[in-house]
């Protein structure tokens, strides 16, 4: 019983200091990006040549981390197919996601409980989703097994300017 309570213990306080903060998260992008521009609490900051926009909301306990890929007007059918089944293969905590005519890599998750690695993890996955939509359109390296099957998509023919 002891080993049980104290288990609970270790566990509760393990999840308890995952209380992240826009504050917390401001600070992480700043470490992670190339380049930051703040405004309250949404963040635009590049990786490498990729734009990406982070909005927290912490009365709504929210957060998400965005970045847009393409135009959905310079978008083939193929290629948003192929996007959808990265959605259940490749994309993993990741999705590919269409709003206002723009195609847009997209983590979301509630703010307080994230820990800093999962902040880190998630600036990675949008950045790859990104720079890897029309190729491999996957977030990772891992992928979960199953139909994997795309339409052949020529290679990235998509702008890579900023949108």
């Amino acid at each position: 019983m002891k080993k049980l309570l104290l288990l609970f213990l270790c566990f509760s306080i393990s999840a308890a200091s995952q209380n992240m903060t826009a504050k917390k998260l401001g600070g992480i992008i700043t470490k992670s990006a190339d380049s930051v521009a703040v405004d309250g609490t949404t963040w635009n900051f590049f990786i490498k040549d990729r734009v990406l926009i982070c909005i927290a909301d912490e009365n709504a306990n929210r957060m998400r981390i965005i970045s847009p890929i393409a135009e959905r007007n310079q978008l083939d059918n193929n290629a948003i197919l192929n996007s959808l089944v990265a959605n259940f293969h490749t994309a993993l905590d990741v999705k590919y996601a269409i709003s206002d005519e723009i195609l847009w890599s997209v983590f979301t998750h509630p703010l307080k409980e994230l820990s800093k690695h999962q902040v880190e993890d998630a600036i990675a996955q949008v950045y790859n989703a990104n720079v890897t939509f029309g190729t491999t359109f996957s977030s990772t390296n891992l992928a979960f097994p199953g139909n994997k099957k795309k339409k052949k998509v020529a290679k990235r023919i998509y702008p890579k300017e900023k949108i």
